[in-house]
């Protein structure tokens, strides 16, 4: 079994693969206050579950790949793998790691792991050019050309900061929930607060990756737009531009690096 683990700014998620397919799957806050020791006891916790594992720590486990845009959690991880997981080779997604995707960016190092490791898992899943819409803390768009190359992207607020940014700054608003409503046009506050929500994302990952696919490709129409993350379902059915659904994106990408980087017998 191999262990997948995607630490976002806001959630992370847990991938458990037997070969090329993933058998469970969680998803946690992240704290960034958590130690090595909580977080042991975290996974044991949810690994404890499964009945393809044994009952102690690691039981089960024969590798672990690890990606993070939380660099103290990345920290705190690396010490659970040298401490619980000794035996068990494991990577962690850092500068040397290799991925097979050129990054074609002014600073390399400034770009974030989780979105290398989608734009791989991406070409090998539906190859080039594609865009990579990733809904999480951020709404993220990731280029890759026709040759796996990771060429920019674009960094927009996410739908969850946007709410939150609402309820706080607007003296008549409060935090809503994040649902699709009856119709654009709200007939009350919460109503109208969705609609702006749902459709306005959907306006815009239309309209960015629009203006992406005709910088990315001679067609756009040959442009492959993937949507991941764990917001993506709320503006699936209202986004034109979407052609496939893959929650598991990172967790894929993840078991490709791992599989690059760890030699087999």
């Amino acid at each position: 079994m191999l262990l997948t683990i995607d630490v976002g700014n806001t959630h992370t998620v847990l991938g458990l693969f037997d070969g090329e397919d993933i058998v469970e799957h969680w998803r946690i806050s992240t704290d960034a206050r958590r130690t090595a020791d909580e977080l042991a006891v975290l996974l044991n916790g949810l690994m404890g579950m499964h009945p393809l594992l044994g009952e102690e720590l690691g039981d089960g486990i024969e590798g672990i790949a690890i990606c993070s845009t939380v660099p103290s959690v990345l920290h705190e991880l690396r010490e659970v793998t040298r401490r619980y997981y000794g035996d068990v080779p494991a990577v962690l997604v850092e500068p040397g790691i290799k991925t097979g995707v050129p990054i074609l960016m002014d600073h390399p190092k400034e770009v974030g792991a989780d979105r290398i490791i989608n734009a791989l898992a991406a070409v090998e899943l539906y190859e080039g050019p594609c865009v990579v819409v990733d809904f999480g803390t951020a709404t993220t768009f990731d280029a890759v050309s026709a040759r796996g190359e990771y060429v920019g992207g674009v960094i927009a607020p996410g739908i969850e900061i946007s709410v939150e940014a609402l309820g706080v700054k607007g003296a008549q608003l409060r935090k809503i929930e994040l649902a699709r409503p009856r119709s654009v046009i709200g007939k009350n506050t919460v109503e109208a607060m969705q609609s702006g929500i749902i459709y306005g994302f959907a306006g815009q990952v239309d309209g960015v990756v629009t203006r992406m696919a005709r910088e990315l490709a001679d067609d756009p129409d040959d442009v492959t737009v993937i949507a991941t993350g764990g917001l993506a379902p709320l503006v699936l059915g209202e986004a034109s531009v979407i052609d496939e659904h893959e929650p598991w994106l990172t967790l894929i990408g993840l078991r490709l690096v791992y599989e690059r980087n760890v030699s087999r017998t």
